[in-house]
C-alpha cells in the first residue's frame, strides 16, 4: 500500500512539473493580413513573429514559451471585432495589434471586457487611449502630435501657398487631417479645400478637378498609401503638380509602386527611422537574411512584444491585468526602437515625429528619406 502511495505521489509530481515545462503564453497578432493594406499587415505579422522566435530561443518569459496566432481583420472594424472574439474563444491573453485606429477602437473594448492586454504598434488616433481602458497601450505616437508637426512644417515652409486638406473619412485618416488642420488654423493658414473621399475608392477624377480648380500647391492627405498613391498618379495624369503631404499611413514602399514617378517629392511625417537605431541593428540583419525589409511598423511590432515580456517580468506574472499595471506609469522598457515608458493612459512618453521626403535612390527606386 505504501509503495502504491509513493508511486502515486511520484506520478503527480511528474504531471505537475510537466505542466510547468509545457506552460504556454498565448499571443495574438492582428491586422490587415490581406486586402488593400496587406503591406502593413505583413509588417505587424513579421515583426511579432521575429520577436516571438527570439524570446522563445532565449528561454521564453518566466519559463513559459510564447505561442502565436494570427488574425486577419482586412482593415475592417467589423472583421476586427470577429478576430477579437475568436482570440477570446482561443484563450489568447496578449494581443499585438490592430493596425487601423478604426479597428482598434471596437476590438480593444472586446479585449478589455475579456481580460486581454492589447498593444498597438501603429494606431494613432488620440481617442484610443482617452477612454480609460485598463488594457490598451501603443508604442507609437498620436495624431494630435503628428498633426502638430505637419502643421508647423507647412507653416514654416509654405505659409503663402495654397493648401488643400483631403481625408478618407476613417477614424485614422479624418482624425489626422483634422489635427493637422487645427494646427494650420492656429498658424493663420486657411485651407482652400477640405474634402472627404471613400476608403477603397479608385477613381478620383472629381476630387482632382476640385484640386485643380482651387489651384492648390500642396495637398495634405489623411489616409493610407493605396488611395494616396492613386491620388498622386491621377493628379499627374491630369497635369496637376501639387505636392502631396501625408502621415505615417503611407509608410511603405508600395506607395511609390502605386503612385509612380509622381510621388517623388512627397512629404511625410513618421518617427525617426527605427531601422537605423543601434538597438535594432542585429534584428534588422535577421530580417534582411529573410529578404524582408523591416520598414515602418515592423520593429514597432517587435517592440510591443518586448514591452509585454518586460511587463510580465516586473509583475512576476503573465496575467494581463498585472502586466498592464506594471507598465502603466512605470520605468522605461528597453526595446529595439529605444527606451519606452508609458503614462497612465497607455501612451508613450516619447513622441518624436519628424519629416521625410520621398526621393529616388541610386538604384532608381523611390523611397522615403528622413530630412
Amino acid at each position: 500500500m505504501k509503495k502504491l502511495l509513493l508511486s502515486s505521489i511520484a506520478l503527480g509530481a511528474v504531471i505537475v512539473f510537466s505542466g510547468v515545462a509545457n506552460a504556454q503564453i498565448k499571443l495574438g497578432v492582428a491586422g490587415p493580413i490581406t486586402g488593400a493594406n496587406a503591406a502593413f499587415g505583413a509588417q505587424l505579422k513579421n515583426g511579432t513573429e521575429q520577436a516571438v522566435e527570439d524570446i522563445n530561443a532565449a528561454g521564453g518569459i518566466l519559463g513559459q514559451k510564447l505561442v502565436l496566432s494570427v488574425g486577419d481583420d482586412v482593415g475592417d472594424p467589423k472583421q476586427g471585432v470577429s478576430v477579437a472574439n475568436k482570440f477570446v474563444g482561443d484563450g489568447i491573453k496578449w494581443v499585438v495589434g490592430h493596425f487601423n485606429s478604426g479597428v482598434v477602437m471596437p476590438a480593444s473594448e472586446v479585449y478589455a471586457e475579456n481580460g486581454i492586454l492589447m498593444i498597438s504598434p501603429s494606431a494613432t488616433n488620440p481617442k484610443i487611449t482617452e477612454r480609460g481602458l485598463w488594457n490598451t497601450f501603443r508604442v507609437c505616437g498620436r495624431d494630435d502630435q503628428q498633426g502638430e508637426v505637419a502643421a508647423a512644417y507647412i507653416a514654416k515652409n509654405f505659409k503663402d501657398k495654397k493648401i488643400a486638406v483631403i481625408h478618407d473619412k476613417t477614424t485614422y485618416g479624418q482624425g489626422l487631417a483634422d489635427e493637422t488642420r487645427k494646427g494650420l488654423v492656429k498658424a493663420g493658414i486657411k485651407d482652400v479645400l477640405y474634402e472627404g473621399v471613400n476608403a477603397g475608392e479608385k477613381d478620383f477624377s472629381a476630387l482632382i478637378s476640385k484640386i485643380k480648380s482651387v489651384g492648390a500647391d500642396y495637398v495634405y492627405w489623411g489616409g493610407l498609401h493605396t488611395e494616396g498613391g492613386l491620388i498622386v498618379r491621377q493628379m499627374r495624369d491630369q497635369g496637376v503638380k501639387a505636392v502631396l503631404i501625408s502621415g505615417d499611413g503611407i509608410t511603405t514602399d508600395e506607395f511609390a509602386t502605386i503612385g509612380g514617378p509622381g510621388v517623388e517629392g512627397t512629404l511625410m511625417t513618421f518617427p525617426p527611422d527605427p531601422q537605423k537605431r543601434p538597438e535594432a541593428a542585429a534584428i534588422v540583419k535577421k530580417f534582411e537574411a529573410k529578404k524582408f525589409k523591416p520598414e515602418a511598423y515592423t520593429l514597432y511590432s517587435y517592440a510591443a512584444v518586448q514591452v509585454m515580456a518586460e511587463g510580465a517580468k516586473r509583475a512576476n506574472s503573465v496575467d494581463p491585468k498585472k502586466v498592464a499595471a506594471a507598465l502603466a506609469g512605470g520605468a522605461p522598457v528597453k526595446t529595439v526602437i529605444g527606451d519606452l515608458a508609458f503614462d497612465k493612459k497607455g501612451d508613450i512618453t516619447r513622441p518624436d515625429y519628424t519629416m521625410y521626403t520621398w526621393k529616388k535612390g541610386a538604384d532608381g527606386k523611390i523611397t522615403y528619406v528622413e530630412n
